[in-house]
């Protein structure tokens, strides 16, 4: 029996890595004889060069830049020839500012700007960058500030990067950018299709998580109203009408206007990195997962992703998570199976330790597979 273990993170615990140790160990354990292929993925966020740079032969650098709130910090990111793989999280990810420290009006984007700024000194032309997990709402400012590109105020008083600065902002100055941009290719691994403003936009649905409160989230917006139209009329780019383009706060917006960056599907741009679709072909199951999943998840995260795989495939398919939320919209997405990790009564905070989220999966692994489970024996092909 084959199954291909292509599981996401389990955030605030365990990496994709660790999840597909898991999974494995616990079919060794229950099914001995069975084939585990792990394949641990992303969706674009925290674990794209984990899951990336083994399959392109890739190196870790390091290089020193500014974490959100200004800190130095010598984030990794993988450069395998003239491509680099770069995870905004690494330099600009909420997993950098404690909650009590957040100050999302403050906080920029500079970081990712420094890491390709490292990264053309290294004579990279080919990127790939990652942009989920950010902790930041600045439109991209921070990380074209890095790259060259300065922003003024209505009375010609440059600003400061920065979500608090979008509303005042009047112009947007590229004359100085970085030269060795123009060689450069970017692509974006997004893991959200989400607008650049409005309801369903940057401030609206991603700011609060990232500590701002109401008053903030209406002024951000305000801001990145402003932002759109200035790049509208000096680029001709009418960022609201490109999907993903709130992402991180806005930074896939500016991507692909100023650096000519599509904003691809990130959990499907890894799964055809990986060759995701040759190991599947043959498996008798895939087993996926991530810590929570929700109707949130239906948009482009990782597990989605693998699933629309295996449709085509016509591989049956089961997911892992720690929680799941929306319970009855996921059941009919087309799961052989959704499994809820955490024992009922154990809290979250003993769920998220990583020892304890490792045993969990490996027991509700061993249930599914081991004599008497539900799942010792699917049938091939059956979804």
């Amino acid at each position: 029996m084959k199954i291909v273990v292509a599981p996401d993170s389990f955030k605030g615990s365990l990496s994709a890595a660790e999840v597909a140790e898991a999974v494995s160990a616990a079919l060794a354990q229950a099914m001995p004889g069975c084939e585990a292929r792990c394949l641990p993925i992303s969706d674009g966020g925290e674990g794209l060069v984990q899951a990336l740079a083994p399959a392109l032969g890739a190196s870790l650098v390091s290089a020193r830049v500014h974490d959100p709130l200004g800190r130095m910090i010598y984030p990794s990111y993988a450069v395998a020839g003239e491509t680099a793989v770069i995870e905004m999280a690494e330099a600009s990810g909420l997993c950098l500012v404690r909650e009590e420290e957040r100050d999302i009006m403050a906080a920029d984007s500079r970081g990712l700007g420094e890491l390709i700024a490292d990264a053309l000194g290294r004579g990279c032309k080919d990127f790939l960058i990652g942009i989920g997990g950010s902790a930041t709402n600045d439109a991209g400012t921070g990380m074209l500030h890095a790259l060259g590109w300065k922003f003024f105020d209505a009375d010609g008083v440059e600003l400061r990067p920065g979500g608090g600065s979008l509303e005042r902002m009047a112009r947007i100055d590229g004359s100085a950018a970085d030269g060795r941009l123009r060689e450069a290719r970017f692509r974006v691994a997004c893991d959200v299709d989400n607008p650049f403003y409005g309801p369903d936009g940057a401030a609206a649905v991603f700011a609060p998580q990232k500590g701002a409160d109401p008053q903030q989230v209406e002024a951000l917006d305000r801001g990145l109203r402003n932002f759109a139209r200035l790049v509208r009329e000096g680029a001709c780019v009418d960022l609201q009408a490109v999907p993903g383009s709130g992402a991180a706060g806005g930074v896939g917006g500016a991507l692909n206007a100023f650096l000519a960056a599509p904003l691809l599907p990130g959990a499907h741009l890894v799964l055809d990195a990986l060759g995701f679709d040759a190991q599947a072909a043959d498996a008798d199951l895939v087993i996926t997962g991530e810590g929570c999943m929700d109707a949130q998840s239906l948009h482009g995260k990782a597990c989605f992703a693998v699933l629309e795989h295996c449709r085509r495939l016509a591989v049956p398919a089961v997911a892992l998570c720690g929680i799941v939320k929306d319970s009855a919209r996921l059941g009919s997405a087309g799961f052989k199976k959704i499994l809820p990790v955490k024992p009922g009564g154990q809290s979250l905070s003993e769920a998220m330790r990583p020892d304890v989220a490792a045993a969990n999966i490996r027991a509700a692994v061993i249930s599914l597979f081991g004599p008497g489970g539900s799942l010792r024996s699917p049938s091939p092909g059956e979804i």
